[in-house]
Formats: structure tokens, C-alpha cells, sequence
């Protein structure tokens, strides 16, 4: 399954990934598939975008404004956020998050 969920190219090209590049994405990729597996079915695809408030290097008070998947993915890409590293972004942004699938 670790090569079966992915984040959309476009969220990795607008934040900054700085210090140990390795760590963030094993735990980010962690993150990933405990949420989809407490939320979603891992089997299924889904984009979800999310808006959120970025401060300190964290994402915040997220709201789903757009979902492509199933039943609990909505829930899955907001517990995925909080793990998100966006460097020194602030303010509010959309976020995109892409679940693979099992065949993705």
C-alpha cells in the first residue's frame, strides 16, 4: 500500500520541503494510511481540496471545498493535513490531497 497513495505533484511544487526531506515523507506517508485506513476504503481513489489557515508551519481550521472519493474521504484528507509540511507559508490556501487507490 505505501506506493498505492499519493499526494498531487502540485502541493509538493508550492510548499517548501526543507531539513530531513527522508523523515518528513516516511512520516507524512505514515500519516497518510492511518488516516485513509481509520476514514476510507484504501482501495478507492479520490482527490479532495481542502482550504485551510497555514501558520507556524502547520495547517489549521480545514474545510472541505471540493471531493471527488467516496464515503470518508473527506475525513481522511482532513486528518492527512495536519501532517502536511508547508514551510513558511501563512494565510489561508487550497490544499489538494490525492488517495491512489489500491491500483492508482
Amino acid at each position: 500500500m505505501k506506493s498505492n497513495i499519493a499526494i498531487l505533484a502540485g502541493v509538493l511544487g508550492a510548499f517548501a520541503i526543507v531539513g530531513s526531506a527522508a523523515a518528513d515523507a516516511k512520516s507524512y506517508q505514515a500519516a497518510v494510511e492511518k488516516c485513509l485506513n481509520q476514514y476510507a476504503n484504501a482501495n478507492d481513489a479520490a482527490t479532495v481540496t481542502l482550504q485551510c489557515e497555514a501558520a507556524g508551519g502547520k495547517l489549521d481550521s480545514c474545510k472541505v471545498v471540493d471531493n471527488t472519493g467516496g464515503k470518508g474521504f473527506a475525513e481522511a484528507a482532513v486528518c492527512v493535513a495536519k501532517e502536511i509540511p508547508i514551510g513558511d507559508k501563512t494565510g489561508s490556501i487550497k490544499v489538494p490531497v490525492r488517495f491512489a487507490g489500491a491500483n492508482g
